[in-house]
């Protein structure tokens, strides 16, 4: 059984919901009992159970009007009606209207046990689809870290060594070093490989969400909570979860989080009933965390909690010679997207990529060869494919007076496209082009383009 499910019973019989109750509490989590459907939609209306088993015949309103609500108001909830008055026809019935199953009275402890154990998997599935979308959109398409460079060589000795183990790992580097894809690598390497990796952004979390985005929230815990909500860590129960950029995160939810851990169970917003969750811990930071330690903005007993296996990525600039064989990645995982048959990249672009500095790191990298793919016009990417900001710089060091004037010539082009491609708007333009808007309007000014 999950043990972050909740089962209620509900019939108007003392006697069968306490044999229920006797029956299913062995098999784990919480099995909760209401009399009659006024009180279960009470309950359900307090905190949402994953199942519910319902009798069909009860005084007010009777098992086919719960369901009914039920399928309106918690649609993911599973509802397994039960009745001593069975027949065919109240069996149909009950399916059509959203019934999981049906099971007649009597009924022996193995036979619920058995519909209950086949709901339960449908729970998890139900679950678990809910971020499929989110995971699925979060894949790069690169399963495998690329580079053989030696700076890279004990990250791959570090994931090889703790992928296997359930041992918590505290990633850190720069921004787009590739923290989320090392955690994914670990993740697969892992016997939990088969179940959900499921990414938190801490950075990008609202900060008066953010606890009900971890944990979760029942319906009606706050303004706009209209439906029960499972948090990050009940959909990675027995998988993993892996908290991006957890330097962002407020003391106070700090607080709870390192509660989480140690407790290894959650509470829902507007719940005061814990639920115990299976997840393995892996966490990222492009922030120092021992000096927001030293300022008061860390706790350090978390820290400690999460830095059980400390692992360090190398900026791309400590990797130069990663640098084609990254490039190269991109341009064909590019290509295939764009539909645009690009061979490869000239020797002197090459050059140009691996001499930049790469403030960005890989993601930097990424965005620049799946630009030149958009706007490349020839089936080799050139020099002049990849000017903007500080690779345009990389590239006129190796041009003459004549070389610059041509580059100019180029970047002018590119702006111009990239204006056309979004129908005039400057701020996606900047975006696209990899300079701030301030920099496009200036570049426009200096060039009278899309003026």
């Amino acid at each position: 059984m999950t043990m972050s499910a909740s089962i209620l019973v509900v019939d108007d019989e003392e006697v069968m919901r306490d044999s229920c109750q006797r029956i299913l509490s062995p098999m784990g989590g919480e099995v909760c009992t209401a009399p009659d459907g006024s009180s279960a939609l009470a309950a359900m209306e307090q905190d949402r159970h994953d199942i519910v088993i319902a009798d069909l015949r009860m005084p007010g309103i009777d098992g086919m009007e719960l369901l009914r609500k039920i399928r309106e108001s918690w649609p993911e909830t599973i509802v397994v009606v039960i009745t001593g008055y069975a027949t065919v026809e109240s069996a149909v019935e009950a399916m059509r209207r959203g019934a999981y199953d049906f099971l007649p009275k009597p009924f022996t402890p193995d036979e619920l046990r058995a519909i209950v154990g086949r709901a339960l998997e449908k729970n998890e599935l139900v679950v678990r689809n809910r971020f499929l979308s989110e995971e699925m959109q979060a894949r790069t398409g690169m399963e495998e870290i690329i580079g053989r460079s030696k700076a890279m060589q004990p990250v791959f000795s570090l994931v090889a060594k703790v992928g296997p183990t359930d041992s918590t790992v505290l990633i850190t580097g720069e921004s787009g070093t590739g923290k989320e894809l090392v955690a994914r690598a670990i993740h697969r390497r892992s016997e939990r490989r088969d179940k959900p990796f499921v990414v938190a952004d801490c950075g990008a979390l609202v900060e008066n969400l953010f606890e009900s985005e971890l944990f979760g929230h029942v319906k009606g815990a706050f303004t706009g909570a209209t439906v029960t909500k499972h948090g990050r860590f009940e959909l990675a129960n027995g998988g993993t979860i892996f908290f991006d950029e957890i330097g962002s995160i407020s003391m106070s939810v700090q607080s709870k989080l390192l509660r989480a851990i140690q407790e290894r169970e959650v509470t829902k917003v507007g719940s005061s009933q814990p639920a115990s969750v299976d997840v393995r811990i892996i966490a990222a930071t492009n922030s120092n965390l021992k000096d927001m330690i030293q300022k008061g903005r860390f706790r350090d007993d978390l820290y400690y909690r999460l830095s059980v296996v400390p692992m360090t990525l190398p900026p791309l600039r400590e990797r130069r010679e990663d640098i084609p064989a990254l490039a190269n990645h991109f341009l064909k995982e590019y290509g295939r997207k764009r539909r645009k048959d690009i061979a490869g990249i000239t020797p002197e672009a090459i050059r140009v990529l691996v001499s930049y500095g790469w403030p960005g790191n890989v993601r930097e990298l990424e965005n620049t060869i799946e630009r030149a793919v958009v706007l490349a016009e020839r089936p080799v990417i050139g020099v002049e494919d990849l000017i903007y900001q500080g690779i345009s710089t990389a590239g006129e060091r190796r041009q003459d007076h004549k070389g610059q004037g041509h580059l100019a010539e180029v970047e002018e082009t590119q702006i111009a496209k990239a204006l056309e491609t979004f129908s005039g708007n400057k701020t996606r333009a900047s975006e696209f082009l990899g300079i701030d808007r301030k920099t496009l309007l200036r570049k426009i000014r200096k060039y009278g383009t899309g003026a």
